[in-house]
């Protein structure tokens, strides 16, 4: 009996250090490879707001926020500045590489930013500075780009699909062009290609209120230059009213030639925000946002001057803008989006027709068309129909009495997910609203 006992003592032994030993040489075989900093080049008419939700998800899963950068540049103008962008996008791995310690980015391109990728990738000094490249629905290749590993994310909710020859190709389903990039399906599939595994989360996960930091620009638009001279402001408001709360603003900001400004540790979790750009003689500019669950770093107050001379103003009627980075459906029966302005739904067929890329729209114009008092939210006012990504819609949202217009949006259709975003009707003669809306629901 002694000697059984012992002989199965000794086999339990050996087998514990056995599992001992898979415990500590399992790692080094699975090991997750080295965070490399991420760098998003965006498209035309775009910025580093299409990449602010995936950041988010990226920290939600582990990078250091400095690991995230965006290039940003004037996409009207690449066909002569192209050189300069290269140039840029050059000095901007160099610092990633040196703040950081790794030698290779992840590199990701959208729309008119996969042409400005590739081109780049096609120098191979350049291309071996890039470890992994994520194509998010632009330019097809014969192969994968500077023979850089390549995952192509394609688009499905409009034809046609590209194709890029021995890359990692994934259709996204009834995703539309900008969705693609801001997704959290796209989310998926980019964190796995760069760290080969699954994320741990798709989600924006929420920090503590008191931890929540944000930062950004203010830029002019689409030249996604600092501007200069300007001051922002920002006010805590009522969440109920839109109305700014306390004696003054929460921060204050003067703009130089960077248009950076922050990281501002004032503006806390959970609460409602407006961030006022402010410059001598013109109308401000008045962004709403939904309250932040998380530091964000990528916050963009774009201020698109040339559009400025086609929306009609009064002091009796509201001008707004609202902007989501993902679509609005018009024309998709029950999974139409709903955006409406004091009960009354700007979108449809007319104003928003899915699956035409650069038809359907992420950013929406509403003012009373030639200051007649006469809604029409069929009819979308000149210029913003041609313009890619743009639309709008003539209603008229008076300014008297002062008080509260309540902005409602239903996500595709999904009345569980309805939101509400309330600001004041401030006279379009004094301001312009933004409604900047989540492009996620969670």
């Amino acid at each position: 009996m002694k000697t059984k006992k012992t002989l199965s003592a000794f086999c339990f032994i050996a087998s514990a250090l056995a599992v001992i030993g898979i415990l500590f040489t399992a790692p080094a075989a699975h090991a997750k490879p080295p965070l490399n900093p991420i760098i998003f080049v965006h498209g035309s008419s775009g910025s580093g707001a299409q990449f602010e939700s995936q950041a988010m998800r990226f920290t939600s899963n582990g990078y250091p926020h400095r690991h995230i950068a965006v290039l940003e540049y004037d996409s009207s103008a690449i066909g002569t500045i192209l050189p300069a962008v290269l140039a840029n996008l050059d000095a901007l791995i160099a610092q990633l590489q040196a703040d950081t310690g790794r030698a290779q980015v992840d590199l990701l391109g959208h729309s008119l930013g996969t042409f400005v990728c590739q081109t780049y990738l096609a120098t191979p000094a350049r291309a071996a500075n890039v470890a992994h490249y994520v194509n998010l629905d632009g330019a097809s290749a014969a192969a994968p780009p500077g023979g850089v590993p390549t995952l192509a994310l394609w688009a499905g909710g409009a034809l046609p699909i590209g194709n890029i020859v021995g890359a990692l190709n994934v259709t996204l389903p009834d995703q539309e062009h900008v969705q693609s990039a801001t997704s959290p399906e796209a989310f998926y599939e980019m964190y796995s290609f760069f760290r080969g595994q699954p994320p741990a989360t798709t989600d924006i996960v929420p920090e503590p209120p008191g931890q929540v930091s944000v930062e950004g620009r203010v830029s002019a638009f689409p030249q996604n230059t600092g501007l200069a001279g300007a001051t922002l402001e920002i006010w805590e408001v009522d969440g109920a009213t839109g109305f700014r709360r306390g004696n003054g603003p929460v921060a204050t900001r003067l703009i130089d030639a960077t248009g950076n400004w922050g990281p501002i540790d004032e503006v806390k979790g959970g609460r409602h925000y407006e961030f006022a750009v402010l410059r001598p003689s013109q109308v401000s500019i008045n962004y709403f946002y939904e309250p932040f669950l998380r530091s964000d770093h990528l916050v963009r107050l774009n201020v698109a001057d040339g559009l400025a001379p086609f929306i009609d103003s009064s002091p009796n009627h509201v001008a707004a803008t609202v902007i989501r980075y993902k679509e609005f459906w018009g024309n998709k029966g029950a999974q139409n989006d709903v955006l409406s302005f004091n009960g009354t739904d700007v979108i449809n067929p007319v104003t928003a027709p899915a699956g035409v890329t650069g038809l359907t729209p992420v950013t929406f114009f509403v003012f009373d068309d030639n200051s007649d008092g006469v809604s029409n939210v069929n009819v979308i006012p000149f210029p913003f129909g041609p313009l890619a990504f743009l639309s709008g819609a003539d209603l008229f949202i008076p300014t008297a009495p002062p008080g509260t217009v309540p902005v409602v949006t239903v996500p595709r259709g999904d009345f569980s997910a309805t939101r509400t975003v309330n600001v004041p009707n401030l006279p379009s003669t004094q301001a312009r609203v933004v409604v900047q809306l989540n492009d996620f629901e969670q």
